[in-house]
């Protein structure tokens, strides 16, 4: 038997695979993307939450960012400070500050105070709700109170009162955001803790037709405009709207003539008194 063809096909084989190898290894060094180590040691000290309340899209973005000088440690809202610590002393870098925020909802027209004008029969869904006529409550910028933000929160940091209003736990809320995304009628709003006024109410009528639907509505009446300092609070399509850019000028002052108690003063928690019911309910 004749080999000699047998041999040729194996050399020539041979010699494609190591000429394509080499072409290979070349490419590969070539094109190749250098990647810093730390990233991985970086990203097995964090919480791997991925929930993007740092604002970016997940633990690894988070851990190349640190990295790269262009984040602390300390805007990690979940981890805490000794986790902070831990990270930046991995780094050799400081860990940071980073202004504390939370989620904070703009209405307090639980059942209590706003009417219904409609019963709603469905899923319980505020999303299925406000799709079929708005949702039932005379106030159709209300929050209608079927938990979507509660159901989204990963954290557990929301509960439901017993007037149907969203409670945010402070010491759970990382500010991650999704109750923004989850409430149908924009109701929730992320904000820094140490922004100490808030305008409870989204609605966009005036005078009596405010009232006639909730009994705390913002009635446009433009008195805590009047009271803040300049530029702080603003009268917006009849709404008092806030400019939390400027919160070195938040006044205590602002909420002392509002006739509904629409726009509040914060020192803790947004309802203390509806989170205590909610416990005691629960019990």
């Amino acid at each position: 038997m004749d080999v000699g063809p047998i041999l040729l096909s194996v050399a020539i084989l041979g010699g494609v695979a190591t000429l394509f190898g080499v072409f290979i290894a070349l490419a590969h060094q070539r094109f190749r993307v250098w990647e810093d180590p730390r990233i991985d040691g970086v990203r097995d000290l964090l919480p791997g939450a991925d929930c993007g309340a740092c604002g970016l899209a997940g633990c690894r973005a988070f851990a190349e960012a640190v990295i790269d000088g262009q984040i602390e440690p300390a805007a990690c809202t979940v981890m805490g400070e000794a986790d902070r610590e831990e990270v930046a002393g991995f780094l050799g870098i400081e860990a940071g500050e980073a202004a504390g925020r939370i989620a904070r909802l703009l209405c307090a027209g639980g059942g209590d105070v706003a009417p219904y004008r409609a019963t709603y029969h469905g899923v319980r869904s505020c999303a299925a709700a406000a799709s079929v006529a708005g949702g039932g409550k005379a106030c159709p910028w209300g929050c209608l109170g079927y938990a979507d933000c509660a159901v989204s929160c990963d954290f557990d940091a929301i509960t439901m009162s017993p007037v149907g209003l969203p409670v945010v736990d402070e010491e759970l809320c990382i500010a991650c955001g999704d109750c923004v995304d989850a409430c149908p009628l924009d109701l929730f709003v992320i904000l820094p803790r140490d922004a100490h006024l808030l305008v409870q109410c989204r609605n966009l009528l005036s005078g009596d037709a405010a009232e006639a639907v909730c009994a705390v509505a913002c009635n446009a009446c433009g008195r805590c405009a009047a009271d803040a300092p300049e530029g702080l609070i603003a009268m917006t399509r009849g709404l008092a709207v806030v400019d939390y850019g400027r919160i070195e000028l938040e006044n205590p002052r602002a909420i002392e003539r509002c006739p509904t108690g629409a726009i509040v003063w914060l020192e803790g928690r947004q309802f203390p008194e509806l989170l205590v019911s909610a416990g005691s309910d629960a019990a």
